[in-house]
């Protein structure tokens, strides 16, 4: 079924139980990873877990409801991962949000309130429990999801855009520090922004079956960009934005 980098590899995905995280739990166990999914919704997330589990064929997915808001509960997470497993290969980070306006005089600063805890915060707190398991990996992967308007933010979208501009910025010093850690040899393990215009997913179209969606990422090819990141050379991919849209 894939990716012979992925096999026996640990990977953690936040933000998992929503539409892109089910499809990276599949894609990521049918590529032979054990797979630890979290959310703060644990409904939701224990339907996107037993929903890989039993398409992947019983592979192991595991579920554990985490509140990445707080800095100890992510660094437990990432602890007790780590302790049960033996290893973490990989940290994927999904946990998404949006809130936009009709014109830049009407940006509303609770927005930016909401999306910093939402895009930047979480960033902060998954980067930094997880940066030192991924440095002990043979193949250690820390993967952002980021969108174009980050580099390219329109009048009504400001709030999200700079948001998403500092969490890649956050995300890059993580590559530095993975860069710097590697040494002569180059990094063993890297920070990788995998950047989006939009997402879209089977639901959306069957609410909007005339939308065209164009330049969205379908979240089935989210996943398989998100699993490639194993194959690559970390510093191939390492500090690098690859980008699933057009640039802007």
């Amino acid at each position: 079924m894939g990716n012979g980098a992925l096999s026996g590899a640990v990977i953690a995905v936040a933000g998992a139980g929503g539409p892109a995280g089910r499809a990276t739990l599949l894609r990521l166990a049918e590529a032979g990873a054990t797979v630890v999914g979290a959310d703060n919704d644990p409904e939701r997330l224990a339907e996107a877990v037993d929903a890989a589990r039993y398409a992947a064929g019983g592979a192991p997915v595991i579920g554990e409801p985490v509140d990445l808001l707080d800095l100890q509960s992510t660094q437990e997470w990432a602890m007790r991962t780590e302790k049960e497993f033996g290893r973490i290969d990989g940290l994927v980070h999904l946990v998404g949000g949006w809130r936009g306006s009709e014109t830049f005089t009407k940006t509303s600063l609770d927005d930016w309130d909401f999306l910093e805890l939402l895009l930047i915060r979480t960033v902060q707190h998954t980067s930094l429990a997880f940066h030192e398991a991924l440095q002990r990996s043979d193949r250690g992967r820390y993967v952002l999801i980021s969108a174009a308007a980050a580099g390219k933010p329109s009048a009504g979208n400001a709030a999200y855009a700079a948001a998403k501009a500092a969490a890649e910025a956050w995300t890059l010093a993580l590559a530095d520090y993975f860069r710097k850690a590697g040494g002569t040899g180059g990094p063993s393990s890297a920070a990788a922004i995998l950047v989006v215009k939009a997402l879209v997913h089977e639901a959306m179209r069957a609410d909007r079956p005339n939308a065209k969606f164009a330049g969205f990422t379908d979240v089935g090819d989210l996943a398989e960009a998100i699993a490639d990141v194993w194959s690559k050379p970390a510093a191939e991919v390492n500090g690098h934005r690859l980008w699933l849209t057009e640039k802007p």
